[in-house]
């Protein structure tokens, strides 16, 4: 029994020795690309038998046999997204380990309350506030995280709505998705192509499939069949979701939905993972270590006490401790605001990041595959030189605005003039906040600005000349040609193209406006001119012209006997910013590799105008030299060319080079702008996409947009995401430090016998999230460092904690252990009550734990100065550099303050008031911590070698 074949796959007749049937047989054909099959074959077969081979006709199909394809092979969509993602993303806030652990001793708390008898409204009171932080971290972490991925909508949306298409021979309208392959569609410049097609009838047809290759030149299409190969490659086929900038045509439809190219990068992109940031693998990994040590030190403690004759639930309470202590309540809303504010200031600086945790990621990036096009240039081409008569003519001005000058533009207006008029595009002024644009083809606008610089009005010249008929440029030919009805009433010719081509065609050249024939010598001279532009990585045409005898003559008559007018070079200027950034990138340790679709000739030229190329003969691959390199083969590659640029490549190969990076443990960011980015993007470590020139597709697909498309918002993001992680390191000090102030005192309470906490799980929620939270917050928004560009990127595997980290949060930690463990035992010693009389109602232990209480938030204000540097004094740093850090600090003491004296907050905490020497006690030993932590920078400093690109 055969299967029936996959939605939106192509139909072909079915020939069988069988009785033929009303309805005929259909089977699917392999999806478009190379290789044997139907679907391949089709570019290559004659426009008359495609109807045959696609079970068609001419006349369409009708609607009952369109209604059966419509059965067997689904809609002419991609499929959308699943639902219930939004509710995923939710419920994942609650899988994170430190929840995990919360969420499970609140409810063992709130059993303890259930089985206590009687029963204590305190206990109560715990398994709540535990519950409330979970959920308050998960709200915090939804609301900053969430990113819709709408990348399958955004390609959605790039399909047509509605087409024209034939119908039991009538032509009529329907929804896009409705199309069925043997369609036979209607097409028209302006029209987005609704599925992918084989033209049967053409006339002037361009499109432009920058959605699929990235390119955004206009290319010709013809009817003509061509050699079997990649379907995509055929210039006799249309593609879903390219445009037709020109012509009119008919074409057959051969695959639909997922079976057409643009499905093809849809199912890249769905199949391509979203990569985890260094940052989420170190939290994760720290989270577990964490988790697990509060877990087993909870258990010991609680071992050591049940034989101790303590209550069961008291001392599971009093365990219960031991874990919230351990477990930094704070840290994943800290790191989501602190993220956010990295973001904010991203923004200002024109690179939107979608991903909070991308922010972080960007500081690890050691790779940037790049693009060529918008990114490292301007995406305005502009022509620089022309050459007439053996004589070069400069032309400055960057851009389409027709600001420059054409030297000495008298010999040169004829060659001008002809260009701008065999061309289609129009230049259109200012107009808001767009600035000079050109609609159509870019090389042809560059023409028409450079025109406009040598004094001519391409518009008045075509009312004066106006066109007759137009022969469009094709990839054989390589030429493009349109004939003009002159002012005497005769006809003219003018051709542009490819020189070589060009030069085959003409007999004469242009001297002083009087045709002389063309000598080889003249034509080596011209060869020469053409080869020297092309080599300094200009893209040059042939201008030449010719009287034709009426208004539609014979292609061939026109396109030869020509005289040429001359040469014009143009290129995309690279942006001016670029060069700087690409040397930051070489001192920051990153690498950059030009990944385009583009000619290698081109590419390389761009690489070296903005400094990526240096050597004289970097490495430059093509996709189809790719293909050739299995996986060993792509990573000697990658490891043995310091300069290599990848030209001709298609997503394929580009997902290949991302992977083949990430294998060798490279951080990889990658940019794009077309839908045929959109699978690298999104598999790469920081996909980047384009904001003003990107599609929807490429934007959805990649974790941060570049509001200005320019390659120096990378860097500039790159120098922001190191700072981001270097404060990021800052306030996992100041958060865990104190956490070991938190847990030293239970500890010791344990050892010696003290039948209370010296600091409830309660009070622990209070500091980690109202004392310091902001404080925290202000630490991950210190400023810049200068020399944050200056070192070569982390590696990979290391680790947020490394051995420094731990070691100056253990002596941070350790000293304010020390002091509350002081100023508790003290308290409890001084009252000369035993142990075992005290309970939580004990006026001396109510005393003592806001003493405790109190001690690390006022610690942690001098804490949270000590740590804003690593080797540098934070005298010589600047007390008051960040303000948000002493005001925050100022509120975590009022709110300490308030808990000591308000009756409320004493109620829910247990505490007491504090007399004024407690105060000034808690503050000598705050500036105690200080003067300690400055004295280790004081010998940190007398070391000799300093590690370049740490911390201040």
């Amino acid at each position: 029994m055969r299967s029936d074949p996959a939605p939106g796959a192509p139909v072909a007749r079915e020939r069988s020795s069988a009785v033929d049937t009303q309805e005929p047989a259909v089977r699917q054909l392999p999806e478009s690309g190379p290789g044997p099959g139907p679907a391949a074959a089709i570019p290559s077969l004659p426009a008359a038998d495609v109807f045959a081979a696609l079970d068609s006709d001419p006349r369409g199909l009708t609607q009952a046999e369109a209604a059966i394809r419509q059965a067997r092979y689904g809609a002419n969509e991609l499929p959308g997204a699943a639902p219930g993602r939004l509710g995923r993303r939710l419920l994942a806030q609650f899988t994170d380990l430190f929840a995990v652990v919360l969420l499970v001793a609140s409810a063992i708390t709130f059993l303890a309350y259930l089985l206590g008898q009687p029963r204590d409204a305190a206990t109560l009171q715990l398994a709540v506030a535990i519950l409330g932080v979970v959920l308050l971290n998960a709200g915090i972490g939804f609301a900053q995280e969430y990113s819709a991925e709408r990348t399958a909508e955004s390609l959605q949306a790039m399909v047509p709505h509605t087409c024209r298409v034939l119908r039991d021979g009538e032509p009529g309208e329907l929804p896009a998705r409705d199309l069925v392959p043997g369609d036979v569609v209607v097409l028209e410049a302006g029209d987005a192509v609704p599925a992918d097609c084989r033209l049967v009838r053409a006339q002037e047809v361009a499109v432009n499939n920058a959605a699929l290759t990235g390119e955004s030149d206009a290319v010709g299409r013809a009817v003509d069949p061509v050699p079997a190969g990649a379907v995509l490659e055929a210039r006799n086929c249309v593609f879903m979701g390219t445009d037709v900038v020109a012509g009119t045509a008919e074409a057959v439809v051969f695959a639909t939905g997922t079976a057409t190219e643009f499905g093809r990068i849809f199912r890249l992109t769905a199949a391509a993972p979203r990569q985890q940031t260094p940052l989420q693998r170190q939290v994760a990994a720290m989270a577990r270590r964490v988790a697990g040590v509060a877990l087993a030190t909870g258990a010991v403690v609680f071992a050591l006490r049940v034989p101790s004759g303590q209550p069961f639930v008291d001392t599971f309470v009093f365990a219960l401790g031991v874990m919230v202590a351990l477990v930094p309540e704070g840290l994943p809303a800290t790191l989501s605001v602190s993220l956010a504010i990295g973001v904010r200031r991203m923004a200002r600086r024109h690179a939107l990041v979608k991903q909070l945790l991308a922010v972080e990621a960007l500081g690890s990036t050691s790779v940037v595959c790049t693009d060529k096009t918008g990114t490292l240039t301007q995406a305005e081409m502009t022509v620089v030189r022309l050459w007439e008569n053996g004589v070069p003519h400069a032309v400055t001005g960057v851009g389409y605005a027709p600001d420059g000058e054409v030297a000495d533009a008298a010999p040169v207006r004829e060659l001008l003039r002809a260009a701008a008029l065999c061309g289609n595009a129009r230049l259109v002024p200012p107009a808001g906040r767009d600035g000079w644009r050109v609609l159509g083809d870019t090389t042809e606008g560059a023409l028409v600005v450079a025109a406009r610089k040598a004094g001519l009005d391409p518009a008045a010249e075509e009312a004066r000349t106006p066109r007759v008929a137009e022969y469009p440029f094709d990839s054989v030919r390589k030429l493009m040609s349109t004939v003009h009805r002159d002012t005497d009433g005769t006809y003219v010719a003018y051709v542009k193209g490819a020189p070589l081509e060009l030069l085959a065609r003409c007999t004469a050249v242009d001297r002083d406006g009087v045709p002389v024939a063309l000598t080889d010598a003249a034509r080596a001279e011209v060869a020469a001119a053409a080869d020297s532009m092309a080599g300094e990585g200009l893209r040059v045409l042939a201008v030449a012209s010719r009287r034709v005898s009426g208004p539609r003559p014979p292609i061939g008559d026109v396109e030869s006997g020509l005289k040429l007018l001359g040469l014009a070079g143009m290129y995309d200027p690279p942006r001016p910013e670029v060069r700087d950034a690409v040397d930051a990138c070489r001192r920051a340790g990153i690498r950059v590799v030009m990944v385009t679709g583009d000619h290698p000739l081109t590419a390389e030229a761009v690489a070296r105008r903005v400094g990526i190329v240096r050597a004289p003969d970097p490495t430059v691959v093509t996709g189809a030299q790719l293909d050739t390199l299995d996986e060993g083969g792509l990573d000697a590659l990658l490891a043995g060319s310091a300069e290599l640029l990848l030209c001709r490549v298609s997503p394929e190969h580009k997902m290949r080079v991302v992977t083949a990076f990430q294998r060798r443990g490279e951080v990889v960011a990658v940019t794009g702008d077309g839908a045929n980015d959109a699978p690298a993007l999104k598999h790469a470590d920081i996909g980047v996409a384009m904001g003003a020139s990107g599609t929807d597709v490429a934007r959805e697909a990649a974790v941060m947009v570049l509001l200005d498309d320019s390659f120096a918002s990378i860097t500039t993001a790159v120098g922001l995401g190191r700072s981001v992680y270097r404060n990021i390191r800052k306030f996992l000090i100041y958060l865990f430090s104190h956490n070991i102030a938190e847990l030293v005192p239970i500890l010791a309470a344990t050892f010696v016998g003290f039948p209370l906490v010296p600091i409830t799980a309660v009070q622990v929620l209070a500091i980690d999230l109202g004392s310091d939270v902001l404080p925290a917050l202000a630490l991950g928004a210190e400023p810049t460092e200068p020399d944050v560009m200056d070192s070569p990127p982390r590696p990979r595997r290391e680790r947020l904690f490394s051995a420094a980290v731990m070691g100056r949060i253990l002596f941070l930690g350790g000293i304010q252990a020390l002091g509350v463990c002081a100023v508790f035992f003290w308290h409890i010693h001084a009252s000369g009550i035993p142990y075992a009389d005290f309970t939580k109602d004990t006026p001396v232990y109510r005393e003592a734990i806001t003493m405790v209480q109190a001690g690390i938030v006022v610690s942690q204000f001098f804490n949270a100065l000590a740590v804003r540097t690593d080797r540098q004094s934070v005298f010589r740093a600047g007390l008051l550099t960040n303000p948000w850090l002493l005001a925050a600090g100022g509120f975590g003491i009022a709110f300490m303050a308030a808990v000591s004296y308000a009756p409320p907050l004493q109620a829910v905490f247990n505490t007491a008031p504090l007399a004024a020497a407690d105060w000034a006690v808690l503050a000598a030993f705050g500036v105690l911590l200080l003067a300690a932590e400055e004295c280790r920078k004081w010998l940190l400093r007398r070391r000799p070698a300093a590690v370049k690109g740490g911390t201040r």
